[in-house]
């Protein structure tokens, strides 16, 4: 049977449901994609793809990325449709898993950046080894589907009408932008669901080449990082693997690129190791603090331009960014918290970002940068709903927080 025969089977859309349901999942897409269950919603969609009609073109749009300034193109198929290749991800994620290394750690059942990050600290002498960590530079968006499908087609093997399915999609020229089809080089189109298979697939040969090597290393998504005893070996790792990606039409973001001494420890997937301990990097953490500054700025001008009470903007930057850091951003989204908690071991950046975030409220309060701003006590602040990010460390589940086993 075809894995496309299972998208108008009712018990696996319930399965899907009961899924979601355990995961840190907005309870908005809970109720949403209940909704679409109970309407049967799924059936027209199935119908057409059973019938080989042409699936909606996809919607591009250009979006800030979170926690930065930085821009993205991502691509959005209407909603039932885009609920039906949720399912179909889903699926094809589980019944092919066993398709990758076991070093790659993104988008697969069971595994986590929590899982990616320990794998390498379980690594001898780790104290003592180099890192080259690499990021592939706009990765989903620039894979050359010539590429790509016979990876797919081989993979699919066993399910030709699946195949065909998803061929169609990336081999459709057309998108809608501003309302209008547009043909572009758009590549597995960040933020359509299939992207996550399909991002695992393209790379799955670099993978294999360091795990039948025996070299320290692991991927997710498009984040690379390779251990080695000595630089010269880290180095070499490194112009293997930029080969590898220049070879499949890819090429390193060299912003993204470093090569760290054993006393730097390793940076991967927003985490700093180093000596044992776990903590948000640098980088994050400076993300962080930018975007609260920015907002911060903002809500200032707002204030002032309409004559605002600073409480109201204090309340505004509140709401935010216990939005952005303590609820998840979108279904398929791991909010902030969820992210670093379970993993890092310490609080001390936490205690930082908590600083940051207070000194920002405290100005918009007081509307100053002065040694005033001070009469603006905590107790003040908390009740207008500022959550502390070190106090929900120490409150996260202790069977999920890495911390809570460390002395």
């Amino acid at each position: 049977m075809s894995i496309l025969d299972l998208l108008s089977d009712s018990s696996q859309w319930e399965r899907f449901l009961e899924y979601k349901t355990r995961l840190i999942c907005p309870k908005a897409f809970e109720r949403k994609l209940s909704r679409f269950i109970e309407a049967g919603a799924y059936s027209r969609v199935c119908d057409r793809i059973a019938r080989g009609e042409r699936f909606a073109l996809p919607k591009k749009s250009v979006i800030s990325k979170i926690y930065s300034q930085k821009k993205r193109t991502v691509y959005t198929y209407p909603d039932d449709e885009n609920m039906v290749l949720k399912l179909l991800t889903h699926l094809i994620l589980r019944r092919y898993d066993g398709e990758f290394s076991p070093n790659l750690y993104s988008f697969r059942p069971g595994r986590t950046a929590k899982d990616a990050v320990r794998s390498l600290l379980s690594v001898p002498q780790i104290a003592g080894m180099y890192s080259y960590k690499a990021d592939v530079s706009d990765y989903f968006n620039s894979i050359p589907i010539d590429m790509l499908l016979p990876e797919l087609r081989a993979v699919l093997a066993d399910d030709p009408k699946a195949y065909s399915f998803l061929a169609g999609l990336l081999g459709e020229p057309f998108v809608l932008e501003n309302g209008s089809p547009v043909s572009e080089r758009k590549g597995i189109m960040a933020g359509t669901p299939t992207a996550s298979f399909l991002a695992n697939l393209y790379l799955r040969g670099l993978d294999r080449l360091f795990y039948e090597a025996g070299v320290p290393y692991a991927r997710y998504s498009d984040d690379i990082i390779v251990l080695a005893p000595t630089r010269e070996e880290a180095e070499r790792h490194a112009g293997t693997i930029r080969g590898f990606l220049r070879e499949r039409g890819l090429r390193v973001n060299p912003a993204k690129e470093e090569l760290r001494t054993p006393e730097e420890g390793f940076v991967f997937l927003g985490f700093l190791c180093r000596g044992g301990v776990i903590d948000v990097s640098p980088a994050s953490v400076d993300k962080l603090k930018g975007k609260m500054r920015r907002k911060a700025r903002a809500l200032a001008r707002w204030r002032d331009r309409n004559g605002l009470d600073g409480e109201k903007a204090a309340k505004a930057f509140i709401r935010i960014f216990n939005r952005k850091l303590f609820e998840n951003p979108a279904s398929d989204e791991l909010t902030w918290t969820y992210w670093f908690f379970p993993v890092i071991t310490t609080s001390a950046s936490l205690n930082e970002i908590d600083r940051y975030a207070q000194d920002c409220v405290r100005f918009l309060i007081s509307g100053t940068r002065t040694k005033a701003r001070f009469n603006v006590r905590y107790e003040d602040m908390k009740a207008l709903g500022l959550r502390s990010l070190v106090h929900a460390y120490y409150d996260f589940p202790g069977e999920e927080r890495a911390g809570s086993r460390r002395s």
